[in-house]
């Protein structure tokens, strides 16, 4: 008979988050992970697999929490554009230690490139969610003229997710919270009409 599991699965994968997104998965040893969830190595396994499997749980996870938040701050106000804004500026946390981190999903792209098929399946689903919602913001926008209607709505959509990107990356190099707000502020006032 097996013994039953003598711990919570959603407060040890929060645990493995932490060291995951702080180190990489490289970077990360077993022992590492299994010091910070306070569970053995075969409950590892019997519960997840291994480290692997661990990871893309992890990150499947962070991603869906993260496209949540994204997309609760790009719909909430009614301005197209103030969405927009809402979006980037909230890249901004002003927690120091948080900020600091980055995108988890981005430090994985950045670990494994395109070399993945499951981390890229994973990256891509949350792109095209993000995209296609964004660009029926810039289509909105465009229609109350708050955003220019010379640029193609997909390209611009594309432009703010390479802004995120760039801003994500900038705070995991530790800039400030004012900088990045600023370069939001930035990056949306280029999609007004000129």
């Amino acid at each position: 008979m097996a013994r039953p599991r003598e711990f919570d699965r959603d407060s040890v994968l929060q645990l493995a988050r932490q060291v995951f997104w702080a180190r990489g998965y490289a970077a990360t040893s077993t022992d590492e992970l299994l010091k910070a969830m306070g569970i053995g190595r075969q409950s590892l396994y019997n519960a997840f697999g291994g480290k692997w499997q661990l990871y893309l749980e992890v990150l499947a996870d962070y991603q869906q929490g993260s496209i949540s938040d994204h997309l609760r701050r790009l719909q909430q106000p009614v301005s197209a554009l103030e969405g927009i804004r809402a979006l980037l500026e909230g890249l901004a946390v002003d927690d120091d230690t948080l900020r600091g981190l980055g995108c988890m999903g981005l430090g994985s792209t950045s670990e494994f490139g395109a070399g993945e098929p499951e981390l890229q399946a994973l990256r891509d689903k949350g792109s095209a969610a993000l995209l296609a919602r964004l660009t029926l913001r810039i289509k909105e926008g465009q229609a109350s003229g708050e955003i220019d209607t010379q640029p193609d709505p997909t390209l611009m959509a594309r432009y703010v997710l390479m802004s995120m990107t760039g801003i994500q990356l900038a705070a995991r190099g530790g800039a400030k919270q004012d900088e990045l707000c600023e370069l939001a502020r930035f990056a949306t006032d280029r999609l007004q009409p000129r």
